[in-house]
């Protein structure tokens, strides 16, 4: 069975297990802080970062968006859920739904740190340039999606999870973020 490195609330791992669950791939799941001293993140993938997808061989791939690639490759339809359309157009646009909430969610992990260090060591103008970033984004994908039920196709897919944990990720992290009353078709 597969495993699955994650840490409960990284979007980038939780894109990857949500995308297992719509798949239907049965996968065992590890939750782990990756700068603890006891974590096994670093025999699994080089740049110690979550999440990894380990094989019952011990062989591992690991970022999120590569994950998902793989996925999509090995587990193709029929037998398991696409989370990309069948057309070039509309599998280029998923992945470019996913590029802007990688973006957004870099910006705000960023942020998370940033709030992490002394007040007087902040830096307002580098804070600034990261929610300008989540903003853009933000309104981004709020265009894209309109008043659509799915980003792309008639179905749920990879531009739908991608959103998604970047929403909920701010959800978790910077509830004060009013994203749902700029953005209620998003929402």
């Amino acid at each position: 069975m597969l495993k699955l490195i994650s840490a409960t609330p990284s979007p980038y791992a939780r894109k990857v297990r949500i995308t297992l669950a719509e798949k239907n791939i049965p996968f065992e799941l590890q939750t782990e802080v990756p700068w603890d001293s006891t974590t096994q993140t670093p025999r699994y993938n080089p740049l110690e970062k979550l999440p990894v997808l380990i094989f019952p061989d011990g062989k591992s791939v690991y970022e999120s968006h590569y994950i998902l690639e793989y996925l999509e490759a090995k587990y193709p339809s029929p037998d398991y859920t696409p989370m990309l359309p069948d057309d070039v157009d509309g599998r280029l646009f998923a992945r470019q739904v996913e590029v802007v909430a990688d973006g957004m969610c870099d910006a705000l992990v960023l942020l998370f740190f940033e709030k992490q260090r002394e007040a007087g060591k902040q830096s307002p103008e580098w804070q600034a340039r990261q929610m300008r970033k989540v903003d853009g984004g933000m309104r981004t994908l709020a265009e894209w999606a309109g008043t659509k039920e799915y980003m792309v196709c008639d179905r749920l897919g990879l531009a739908d999870v991608a959103t998604g944990s970047v929403c909920g990720y701010i959800d978790v992290r910077f509830p004060e973020y009013p994203w749902r009353e700029r953005h209620p078709d998003l929402a």
